[in-house]
């Protein structure tokens, strides 16, 4: 089987390149390992950077339309006072608010837009192990099912265990992550206003995202601590949760095992060279990132579309694009970086201070700054919100959809 572009990886990046390039008219193959999206724990906010890309597609109130929560302000908790720390309804864009959407949702609705389009077409079940490769050009991928798939271009979109950027020998610069969490969830009312925040305490730092009916927890640990904490008991867990946030010790009791856990190996890591040729990297597949703002998926997001914008036009002439694949990189690998980098300042200076801590803490300067001057809070929202060099939608559009919303 041939097809002129495959993308192996079914996530945020993998399916929005695929729906712009089949939007292009460029024939598109979807390859995603799983029999579904249903996968909890996974990058669920929504950034307007993200929603503003979907308004350019004349697709931003179809996805508003799926069930969904806002959040126009990020608070944290220190020493038992909250603090403001960014406000979003300030920002120059349309929707001035973050999505907290589940994120099978979100991905069925981009297959759903993407399959209006004739060119694009999605295989579940088939997992991508290895490269088709010609004198030293990828010409498509071997598949675990023991077949192969041929293509003129290969994006590997498989996440950041990518078997694609290995098999590729793509170099790797690991900036190391002192941080591992555990997801889990605990019951709640709803509230009329979201209550999104984090939650800090000595020794303990717990991201909470209100989720209507139930809170999507990240407990924030010293990597490699798991099994410690395992060993010392559920309960004690429990104990240390509630003491962080005694408002919900009694809804955690709907935790009864360590399988209600899904433990986040943090990775923060970027490929130095994106790209071979006939194969791009993009997504996590070329930077792994911290949990730390949310911003995974928007920075995946936000490669396909540069990439779509680089290479889609030349591909639907048939032109050759290896030439053109380190522009990809070139183009997004500076918000990688400054986004990386202030990850790690988080890790450095409030996470690594926090965990160490023994005795009561006081809140940053920074945070303690933002708060006093909430006009303050307008930066941090744009960097979260918008990011560093946001891409818009430039890649062309070949055919009508098919079932058009309009």
């Amino acid at each position: 089987m041939n097809s002129r572009l495959l993308i192996a990886g079914g996530g945020p990046a993998g399916m929005m390149a695929g729906l712009l390039f089949a939007r292009a008219g460029i024939e598109t193959l979807v390859l995603e390992k799983h029999g579904d999206f249903l996968r909890d724990f996974r990058g669920d906010t929504v950034h307007p950077s993200t929603i503003e890309l979907f308004d350019e597609l004349g697709l931003a109130e179809a996805l508003l339309n799926r069930p969904h929560d806002k959040v126009t302000r990020i608070r944290a908790r220190v020493g038992g006072r909250d603090y403001g720390a960014a406000d979003l309804s300030h920002l120059p864009v349309r929707h001035k608010f973050m999505m907290m959407m589940p994120q099978w949702d979100f991905l069925d609705f981009v297959r759903d837009e993407a399959a209006r389009w004739p060119a694009f077409s999605l295989r579940m079940e088939a997992e991508a192990i290895g490269l088709l490769e010609e004198a030293g050009r990828v010409q498509g991928v071997r598949l675990a099912d023991g077949g192969t798939i041929g293509a003129d271009l290969v994006i590997a979109a498989d996440g950041r265990g990518s078997v694609l950027r290995s098999a590729a020998a793509l170099p790797l610069e690991n900036l190391g992550a002192p941080i591992d969490v555990f997801w889990f969830r605990v019951p709640k009312q709803r509230t009329p206003d979201n209550r999104t925040m984090g939650r800090f305490a000595p020794g303990i730092v717990i991201a909470m995202i209100d989720r209507g009916d139930y809170w999507q927890c990240a407990f924030v640990f010293a990597k490699g601590g798991a099994d410690k904490m395992r060993e010392q008991g559920l309960e004690a867990f429990k104990h240390r949760v509630s003491h962080a946030v005694p408002e919900i010790e009694n809804e955690l009791g709907s935790i009864t095992s360590w399988d209600d856990f899904k433990l986040l190996s943090v990775s923060l890591d970027r490929l130095t060279r994106w790209h071979r040729p006939g194969l791009l990297a993009i997504g996590d597949a070329a930077h792994a990132m911290s949990p730390v703002g949310g911003v995974g998926i928007n920075l995946a997001i936000q490669d396909a579309v540069a990439a779509a914008n680089i290479l889609a036009l030349p591909l639907s002439r048939g032109e050759a694009v290896d030439s053109l694949l380190p522009k990809v990189q070139e183009r997004r690998m500076f918000p990688v970086r400054v986004i990386q980098r202030m990850q790690r300042a988080v890790h450095a200076g409030v996470l690594g201070p926090t965990l160490s801590a023994t005795a009561a803490m006081r809140a940053p300067l920074a945070l303690r700054m933002l708060d006093r001057f909430p006009a303050l809070q307008r930066i941090p929202a744009r960097v979260v919100g918008l990011g560093v060099r946001r891409e818009h939608i430039r890649s062309p559009q070949a055919a009508p959809r098919q079932g058009s919303h309009e």
